[in-house]
């Protein structure tokens, strides 16, 4: 007899059941909205399943008050935001880039205590992107984390070597967005 758990997983009639596998590494990348708010519900499964769960933000500056981070917050979520905000926002792009190092040396960290069941890795490809950090070294801190630590990486523009490390890779399209007529974020829907 299976569970709903194991039907949700069963593969395709023919095919061989997929290996259990003790973490993944799952990436939303694209010009699409929804990368960060996706791995925002990656977050509260984890939760609802006991999970220890850590968030580190690569570009986002403590000065959005996001209700991600409030959510994070009331369930006791870690949460780190390192970043000092949109880099044409920023005034001294040598601190940006400081700060972004910063981040992925804290996340490199996180990745190899084993003190965590899901890190989420938000706005990770910027920071590589950018040239911030060195792709390489992303890659073996991820494939180099602990056993049970499941990582989710969101941004734009996923770099080819993270796509391949990567157990799932989700590219949001965008079909139209609100801001492209004018319309400013809201809190509630984008923050």
């Amino acid at each position: 007899m299976t569970s709903p758990d194991d039907a949700a997983v069963e593969p395709p009639a023919g095919t061989a059941r997929p290996a259990r596998v003790s973490s993944l590494v799952i990436i939303n990348t694209g010009h699409g909205k929804g990368k960060s708010s996706s791995a925002f519900g990656v977050m509260g499964r984890g939760w609802a399943r006991g999970w220890s769960v850590g968030v580190v933000q690569f570009v986002k500056s403590g000065k959005w008050n996001v209700g991600e981070r409030k959510l994070a917050d009331h369930l006791g979520v870690e949460w780190s935001t390192m970043g000092d905000g949109f880099t044409w926002e920023s005034t001294d792009l040598d601190e940006t880039a400081a700060k972004g190092r910063h981040a992925w040396e804290l996340s490199r960290s996180k990745l190899a205590s084993g003190r965590y069941d899901l890190l989420i890795l938000d706005e990770l490809t910027y920071a590589i992107t950018y040239g911030w950090v060195d792709v390489a070294d992303v890659v073996a801190g991820i494939t180099g984390r602990a056993p049970r630590t499941n990582v989710v990486i969101t941004g734009r523009d996923a770099a080819p070597e993270l796509v391949e490390i990567a157990d799932t890779v989700t590219e949001m399209r965008k079909v139209k967005h609100a801001y492209d007529r004018g319309i400013k974020a809201r809190k509630g829907i984008e923050y």
